[in-house]
């Protein structure tokens, strides 16, 4: 059996992103009922020196539809733009992240897939890759890094969810 780089890819950036959206909105519930604000939960981490719940979920678009930017570009370099910091601006970028996925057919992944490209910060640190090396040895944990560490986040602080809020309701055999 072969699995294309479409199979292993898209339909768990598609699948996790939308949990992202389900996660922010058992967020925004719980801040309703606890009297917090967006601004706490966004600003919310898991230790001093780890970035926000915020900048989490910009990563988990940054590293899905912005890393496959970067194949077709031939670089990728680490997003140092601010995140949204309220539910709407992260929703919205879920959003539009999920739609230029689902756009994305075998065919133009098989070709990316097969493209040289280069992670690279500056001039001080250039990787070469081919674009599904870099898919799944880079972008990929990383991906579910960030998405793992927003979940954390919202459990560290209270709200409350659990392993199937994190999977979502569409893992199983269709």
């Amino acid at each position: 059996m072969s699995l294309s780089l479409h199979a292993a890819t898209i339909p768990a950036f598609l699948r996790m992103l939308a949990n992202m959206d389900h996660l922010i909105g058992k967020a925004e519930a719980w801040c309703e009922a606890n009297g917090k604000t967006e601004a706490d939960i966004c600003a919310a981490r898991l230790a001093e020196d780890m970035l926000d719940f915020a900048y989490q979920v910009k990563s988990t678009v940054v590293h899905s539809v912005k890393s496959i930017d970067g194949i077709r570009a031939g670089v990728f370099s680490p997003d140092q733009s601010e995140p949204p910091k309220d539910f709407a601006g992260l929703c919205a970028i879920l959003a539009d992240a999920r739609e230029q996925l689902a756009a994305l057919t075998v065919e133009e992944m098989d070709a990316l897939g097969a493209a040289d490209m280069e992670f690279r910060i500056g001039d001080r640190l250039v990787v070469p890759f081919t674009g599904q090396e870099f898919l799944l040895s880079f972008s990929i944990p990383n991906f579910y890094f960030h998405a793992t560490t927003a979940y954390d986040i919202l459990r560290q602080i209270g709200v409350p969810i659990g392993k199937r809020d994190y999977l979502g309701p569409d893992w199983t055999k269709k």
